[in-house]
């Protein structure tokens, strides 16, 4: 029987760089391409950028509330499928959910970390997207388009959470610790993943693009300075429960919110 190599031992560099692929093809590469079509599209229609509309969460069966509820919920579950390949990958080599601090180790303190990063970036997020509205740069950016029902909250903030360990599980921790084991240089590794965020936002408008970069590059350091991604997870999971939620309670109530036209 033939060896294959790295098959006995750790992957070689070709393996990870393939894993690497794959991985990310299936899950924020190919947000990122659909996010980038999307972009041209929103270029190449009429109009002004902020006139069209960035739906983040809508109805997938309107007038159906108990089938919406259910896709809904398929949507959250198969959402988390890439967090799972990653944790199984980087269990097979790399230290599992250790390696990049998803655990239990220091829950009051990823707990209160991720709050107060998700109180300053979240408020920094906040005007910087009105702006790039304001300016003509970003789209109408809707959080929620779902229908007034009992669920919407819940859903709401379980679409919040499921991103948020989505995108730091595989964009921050997974990525930055597979090529930190290809040493690529980490200010390179930092930049990879940031540009990878800012991408499959892209559909919101530029705005989107470089709000999200920026915020790349701050949980990317941070990632690489504490090694744990945890508090990232509460951090992304608060800033867009909030966002969410607050769209829905605050929508047409105060004057400064963007609403689709």
């Amino acid at each position: 029987m033939p060896v294959v190599a790295g098959a006995d031992g750790p992957p070689t560099r070709r393996q990870l760089t393939a894993e690497i692929g794959v991985m990310l093809g299936m899950s924020f590469a190919a947000s990122a391409l659909y996010a980038i079509i999307r972009y041209v599209g929103v270029l190449t229609r009429p109009g002004p950028v902020r006139s069209q509309v960035a739906q983040l969460n809508g109805s997938a069966a309107p007038g159906r509330p108990w089938l919406d509820l259910a896709l809904q919920l398929a949507d959250v579950l198969t959402g988390v499928m890439p967090v799972l390949l990653a944790l199984y990958l980087l269990s097979r080599h790399g230290g599992g959910r250790r390696a990049i601090g998803l655990d239990g180790r220091r829950p009051g303190s990823d707990v209160a970390w991720g709050a107060l990063i998700a109180a300053g970036v979240g408020g920094v997020g906040l005007g910087f997207y009105l702006l790039a509205w304001h300016s003509g740069a970003n789209l109408t950016v809707a959080p929620s388009g779902l229908p007034d029902v009992w669920w919407r909250i819940p859903v709401l903030a379980l679409s919040a959470w499921q991103n948020g360990l989505a995108e730091e599980v595989v964009v921050t921790g997974y990525l930055l610790v597979r090529l930190r084991e290809l040493e690529v240089a980490p200010r390179g590794a930092l930049m990879a993943s940031a540009v990878l965020r800012g991408s499959y936002h892209l559909y919101q408008g530029l705005g989107g693009f470089f709000g999200n970069l920026a915020m790349g590059l701050l949980f990317g350091r941070l990632f690489q300075r504490r090694g744990r991604v945890l508090p990232l997870v509460v951090a992304h999971s608060l800033i867009d429960t909030v966002a969410f939620v607050g769209y829905v309670l605050l929508v047409g109530k105060v004057s400064w919110i963007p609403v689709p036209r």
